[in-house]
């Protein structure tokens, strides 16, 4: 009996497995039918998503080093490792454990080492310093000790030094120390706790040992600041000679006063390479030596005017010659192809992120990526490479997949996916995203993006959510962007709209917004949201806008000027211009939007004027305040006042602070979570 039940059991056991095996086989079969039964994404998917950056490619071409990090939540950090990905076979190999500041990994010219920055020395002294690890297998040596840290290297071409910047020690390093620390403020930001120090460039053997200093004194190569990464060092080929940027001193605000120089490097010389004052950055040499590529604003204009990229001779320099004219896109970074004929370069066009190909003699072409969109925020370095072969390695994402490492074997092979680190994201069920055009006003022909709701009808009526992208030299793309999606799983249309000030529709689109910062800008916005409604599947009583920087600046715009939205969420906001002036990291620069300073009287009317905190009077829609304590971009200051104005008027306001230091959460995932959560929450609030 019991023997039968056994039996009788172990029957259905089988029975049952072979249904579910044939279930799984007829989903996986059925057009459609797995991804109908695929969940929506969730908050909790954050933490699984896996961040791809920094590709290099190894000087024979074979394989591809990329810099891998992933969640760590109960640390509230992202982890990092450097992975080697095989070009033929796409199989991985771990090269180093999990290292806190692990970043800019870099061949050596012949291939048998590989250099990276890491945090080195105990916690309250740890400084990224420079590691080499030899590809046979051993460990990594460091080879720097700079007491303040590393912050970018270069290898000499013949792979036996390494060039790096470091910032010096304070003057008063020894007085400071006996708590003697106060300092001469200059144009810093709020949150300075001392003054910035000159960095400069020094040398070290790639085995390691005492470095020599190239530069000194009061001037700096330009600081890494804000959004952007270094501009990078650059040798000649024959090692002789190294491009940087020069900056005036090392203040944050005055990062527009740079200049290409070359360096020589046995004398100790430096020359300028044209006459100019300012604005020059990413000084590059070719792979012959006897040109630079480097970056400069559209007519020498640095208010929010396109970057262009200028080519020289590397000897007798000059101002060179306009590459980018025509193209009439703000390219930010430009790598050099093999045969020093061309250039690679990238950015936003339309509602999407592109690489051209741009020869020193003739018209850009776009390459064929697909509906890949590399990584660029401000910037393509250091999420792309290109081989000594001309292959062409980036890091980007699909509409439905976060970032993975893409490889073209030449500008003009077919697009292969080498990595597929965030396949259960892909898998889930996530909305459509497509770009939207509208007739804008001013002549402007504009553009945008919509993320569907899965499962979306166009008979059904849908609540609105505008996410306004920051900037404004940006724009929305139809590229992977976790909470958009987000927002879409819980049933808004998601509406993301590019406007004047984005970078994506040419030079005179972006100028657009000089001392028009904000009433442009949204009639922009206002006609796009105004062409989405006549598609038919708005609700148009249930409409909330929202957005973080710039975005939160528009977001406090519109809803003291309009008064069509239930809910608010404005993060971040640069509420008040002049604040921006006088406290934020870029702080004068502010200057360049308004033509001068606000403490002028012939500019102090466009500063109020263009500051939504001018106009808080009229806001009536329920709002959501979010901000970093320690911002340095824009100071929490521009919140506490929009608080204070809305709450002291009646209006429906709650202002949450993230007791952390950065303009976004972006390495503390802990607390990116909890932002898109109370986000979420407030729009749930007013719209459903």
């Amino acid at each position: 009996m019991a023997a039968h039940a056994r039996a009788r059991g172990s029957a259905q056991l089988l029975r049952r497995a072979i249904l579910e095996i044939i279930a799984v086989l007829v989903a996986l079969t059925a057009p459609g039918r797995a991804k109908a039964q695929a969940r929506k994404i969730e908050l909790g998917d954050l933490q699984k998503i896996v961040t791809v950056s920094s590709p290099a490619i190894s000087p024979d071409g074979r394989s591809v080093v990329i810099l891998v990090s992933r969640v760590n939540w109960e640390g509230d950090r992202h982890d990092s490792q450097l992975v080697l990905v095989d070009v033929a076979t796409g199989a991985q190999r771990l090269l180093t454990n999990i290292r806190k500041g692990l970043d800019s990994p870099q061949w050596s010219p012949s291939g048998d080492r590989l250099a990276f920055l890491a945090e080195a020395g105990e916690e309250k002294k740890a400084a990224a310093q420079i590691f080499v690890l030899p590809m046979k297998g051993v460990e990594p040596q460091q080879i720097t000790s700079a007491p303040l840290g590393v912050e970018q290297f270069s290898w000499r071409p013949d792979g036996s030094f390494l060039a790096f910047v470091s910032p010096d020690d304070p003057p008063n390093k020894g007085e400071s120390e006996k708590h003697h620390d106060l300092f001469e403020v200059g144009d810093n930001d709020f949150l300075a706790t001392f003054a910035p120090t000159p960095s400069h460039i020094w040398l070290v053997s790639a085995l390691g040992g005492t470095a020599k200093r190239l530069t000194s004194g009061d001037w700096s190569v330009a600081k890494t600041e804000g959004f952007a990464p270094p501009s990078p060092l650059s040798w000649s080929p024959d090692g002789t000679h190294i491009c940087f940027i020069r900056q005036a001193d090392p203040h944050s605000g005055d990062a527009a006063q740079t200049l290409v120089e070359i360096l020589d490097v046995d004398s100790g010389q430096i020359r300028q390479l044209t006459k100019r004052t300012s604005f020059e950055s990413f000084g590059l040499v070719s792979p012959d030596g006897s040109k630079i590529a480097y970056l400069f604003p559209r007519d020498g204009d640095f208010s929010n005017s396109e970057n262009e990229i200028f080519v020289t001779p590397s000897f007798t320099g000059g101002e060179g010659t306009d590459l980018t004219r025509s193209l009439d896109r703000n390219v930010q970074v430009a790598i050099w192809m093999p045969d020093g004929k061309s250039l690679l370069v990238s950015g936003n066009d339309g509602t999407r992120t592109v690489i051209w190909i741009q020869p020193l003699d003739g018209a850009a072409r776009k390459l064929d990526i697909g509906d890949a969109n590399p990584s660029w925020l401000y910037w393509l370095e250091p999420d792309a490479a290109v081989g000594k072969d001309g292959s062409i390695a980036f890091t980007g994402s699909s509409p439905t997949q976060p970032t993975e490492l893409y490889y073209l074997a030449s500008p003009d092979a077919k697009l292969k996916r080498l990595t597929d680190f965030n396949h259960g994201i892909a898998a889930l069920d996530l909305g459509r995203t497509d770009g939207f055009e509208w007739k804008g006003p001013d002549a402007f022909a504009e553009d945008g993006v919509v993320v569907y709701p899965p499962n979306f009808s166009r008979d059904k009526k849908y609540p609105l959510v505008l996410y306004i992208h920051g900037g404004p030299q940006e724009a929305s793309t139809a590229s992977f962007d976790f909470f958009p999606q987000l927002l879409a799983s819980h049933g808004y249309l998601v509406f993301e709209p590019n406007y004047r000030g984005s970078d994506n529709l040419g030079n005179k689109y972006t100028r657009a917004v000089m001392n028009d910062a904000a009433d442009g800008p949204g009639r922009d916005i206002m006609a796009g949201m105004a062409a989405l409604e006549k598609q038919g599947f708005i609700d148009e009583s249930r409409i909330g806008v929202s957005g973080w920087s710039y975005g939160g600046f528009m977001t406090s715009w519109l809803i003291g000027h309009y008064h069509t939205w239930k809910a608010a969420v404005s993060g971040a906001a640069p509420n008040s211009r002049a604040t921006q002036y006088n406290s934020s990291d870029y702080n004068i620069i502010e200057g360049f939007q308004f033509g001068g300073s606000p403490w002028k009287k012939e500019y102090t009317k466009a500063y109020e004027e263009q500051s939504p905190i001018t106009y808080a009077g009229a806001i009536t829609t329920p709002t959501l305040i979010l901000h970093d304590t320690g911002d340095p971009t824009v100071p929490i200051t521009n919140s506490y006042a929009m608080y204070h104005a809305l709450k002291d008027n009646g209006v429906t306001v709650k202002f949450i602070a993230l007791p952390i230091h950065g303009h976004w959460p972006d390495d503390y995932p802990v607390h990116e979570s909890d932002i898109y959560r109370v986000w979420l929450e407030w729009l749930d609030k007013y719209l459903k």
